[in-house]
């Protein structure tokens, strides 16, 4: 699997020696074929990811509110030489679940991501620090990355903005992107698909990055969060990018 980049193995082996003492020097065991356990709620926030930190002589103080933070740069994406070690916030990575490392927001920030290349869009948790390479601001885990389309080429150009610290998903209604197109007549056909199959109101949505306009297919639409996890697991067999969003 490609790995772009390991600079979040230094924040890792920090927290870890300052959350499990001792346990700093032991080989953390990594179970690649299996997600880690689902979780039922946001883990809380750890006093020492607000410190002040240093890494490789450059000093970061984090934020203490992500309020209209917004950002754009190059991301990246981390993964499974990674994953069930533990972030730079206590908890463990697991490279199924859509986080992301930011080195100075807030933990626990929701942020929506735009792959300004391509127009797809995803929705992260910030519960690491990183990237620590120059020119980067936001490293992806390997589920982002993949709704993004980032797997392959490793890194893109994003705009990130900062939702808040919400423990819970956006109330409805909720839709499935199950594409995005750069010619309207492609999206209205995926768009027709969807209708035939059953969900009546699919729709198209644009958006214009940098000039470009890009036709997003949104299927749905599902009454809670639940109705559109089973349509997931279904438009994913199809739509292997496909991921939820909410109005």
């Amino acid at each position: 699997m490609n790995q772009q980049t390991s600079w979040p193995a230094l924040l890792i082996t920090i927290m870890a020696c300052l959350l499990v003492g001792t346990g700093c020097g032991q080989k953390i065991a990594v179970d690649h074929g299996r997600p880690a356990p689902p979780r039922t709620s946001t883990p809380p926030k750890h006093k020492a990811t607000q410190k002040t930190y240093t890494v490789m002589g450059q000093t970061y103080t984090p934020l203490p509110s992500a309020t209209n933070y917004t950002e754009t740069g190059i991301a990246s994406w981390y993964g499974s030489k990674f994953h069930g070690r533990l972030t730079a916030s206590g908890e463990v990575y697991d490279m199924h679940q859509r986080t992301a490392a930011h080195r100075v927001l807030p933990m626990q920030t929701w942020l929506t991501v735009t792959n300004l290349d391509n127009g797809k869009t995803t929705r992260v948790r910030v519960n690491d620090r990183g990237p620590f390479v120059k020119n980067r601001i936001l490293d992806l885990s390997f589920q982002a990355a993949k709704d993004l389309g980032i797997v392959g080429p490793g890194t893109a150009r994003v705009r990130i903005q900062a939702e808040g610290t919400r423990t819970t998903w956006l109330t409805g209604p909720f839709y499935v992107q199950v594409g995005s197109f750069t010619i309207k007549d492609n999206a209205l056909k995926v768009c027709s698909k969807m209708q035939q199959q059953g969900y009546a109101q699919s729709r198209i949505h644009p958006i214009n990055l940098n000039g470009q306009t890009f036709w997003q297919v949104h299927a749905g639409s599902f009454a809670t969060m639940a109705d559109a996890q089973s349509a997931l697991k279904r438009l994913a067999v199809q739509s292997p990018s496909s991921f939820i969003l909410a109005d």
